[in-house]
């Protein structure tokens, strides 16, 4: 059994009995060195190891040598600490959490914040783009930063994309005698603080009338949310093929024919934790995939996959909980993306040829569904005029797989 011990900015004095029994009796401390030298004092009895490097592909040998032991962590470790590595690689059933009050929590604590009015965004040993998807007019975010240079850089970011008259509250060792705090416009933040340190933010859009494409979760940006070369579902049929995909929390997409990678990061942007798998022939825009991704804030969530959808081995890849063919569509691939989804996931392809329709007429015949034919027309100057433009029509099928489908 590993006990992890969640450990205050205060250490020792923040402990409560339990946790001061746990650490006292142990036979091994484990802790990056910080906590060892604050715990050490009062376990002298334990063998002191430190966590290794890198940390996730040394810690099998490491527990399996060390057996039962007291594992030492900031606050609360199942946030974004190392109860959540450890619960992944030993299960639920090896592991017992002890935790503190988080550093999360000692933040909203100190803004006034309500936990249901925040949202807490983890930027330790990551990209800080990975607060974009998460900026919006009025939001409140608690960012957990690697270091004191972290403040800074994301204020800079802040400002870069439209927000810089966020107000930005660094806060570093909450809980401890050393807590301090200084709080500017996201535009005007610079300098380090102390390492030990989080952001909270209270986002406001430097020009309300130009807010970001990307704010909030509804599907159906304008085309220039990301960079393409022009190959991507345009936004109202995209509106369309999402609300049929359903995101939800957790959910994965694979999107085959990817093109620039419009539907994918979408599915992405709409619903926490979502992730996707992307397929795309050609490797100009499927390295674009990958930099729009980290634009957005979601590179670690959405896999490239170079390939022609037709010949593609599908079954490596994580089991979608949704399927969407926006490009090189036939039946065998319809047919494969079927296959592949459990009961209630769902397929939604696009075709805007002849033969492509044929194929989606053919599948819509084995599946059911709904088959929809979806025109889109602008108006646009004629003269002194307006006159409206059709966009080329895209039929679409739209099917959720249910019990006993083959």
């Amino acid at each position: 059994m590993i006990e992890v011990v969640g450990v205050g900015d205060d250490g020792w004095d923040g402990l409560d009995g339990a946790r001061r029994r746990l650490v006292a009796g142990a036979s091994t401390l484990l802790g990056g060195r910080r906590h060892l030298d604050l715990m050490a004092p009062h376990a002298p009895g334990a063998e002191l190891v430190t966590w290794p490097s890198p940390l996730r592909a040394g810690l099998p040998e490491l527990l399996r040598a060390t057996g039962d032991a007291v594992a030492l962590a900031s606050g609360d470790p199942l946030r974004s600490g190392i109860a959540t590595t450890l619960v992944d690689l030993l299960g639920a059933d090896a592991v017992r959490v002890h935790p503190a009050v988080g550093s999360d929590a000692l933040a909203r604590a100190r803004q006034g914040w309500s936990a249901e009015s925040t949202t807490v965004v983890t930027a330790v040993g990551r990209d800080l783009r990975a607060v974009l998807p998460h900026l919006a007019p009025a939001a409140r975010l608690v960012v957990l930063c690697s270091d004191g240079a972290d403040p800074a850089r994301l204020g800079a970011l802040l400002a870069e994309r439209g927000w810089g008259a966020s107000t930005l509250t660094a806060r570093w060792h909450l809980g401890g005698p050393d807590e301090g705090a200084r709080s500017e416009r996201a535009d005007a933040f610079a300098g380090r603080t102390d390492d030990l340190v989080l952001c909270c933010v209270e986002v406001r859009a430097e020009d309300p009338a130009a807010v970001s494409p990307t704010a909030g979760p509804v599907p159906g940006r304008p085309e220039d949310f990301i960079a393409h070369d022009g190959q991507l579902t345009k936004r109202d049929v995209r509106a369309s093929a999402l609300a049929r995909l359903r995101p939800t929390a957790g959910a994965h997409l694979w999107d085959l024919g990817a093109g620039n990678g419009s539907v994918a990061l979408e599915w992405c942007l709409a619903a926490e934790r979502t992730s996707a798998t992307c397929v795309e022939r050609d490797p100009t825009r499927a390295q674009r995939i990958r930099d729009n991704a980290a634009a957005l804030g979601l590179a670690g969530r959405v896999e490239v996959v170079v390939g022609d959808t037709t010949t593609t081995d599908l079954t490596p890849f994580a089991t979608p909980d949704a399927v969407f063919v926006g490009g090189g569509l036939d039946e065998d691939l319809l047919a494969r993306a079927w296959q592949a989804l459990p009961v209630g996931g769902r397929l939604v392809a696009h075709a805007v040829t002849l033969e492509g329709e044929g194929a989606l007429v053919a599948t819509h015949g084995r599946t059911g569904g709904e088959l929809t034919r979806v025109s889109v027309e602008r108006a646009v100057p004629l003269g002194r005029y307006l006159s409206w433009t059709p966009a080329r029509a895209v039929v679409q099928l739209a099917v959720t797989r249910p019990h006993g489908a083959s």
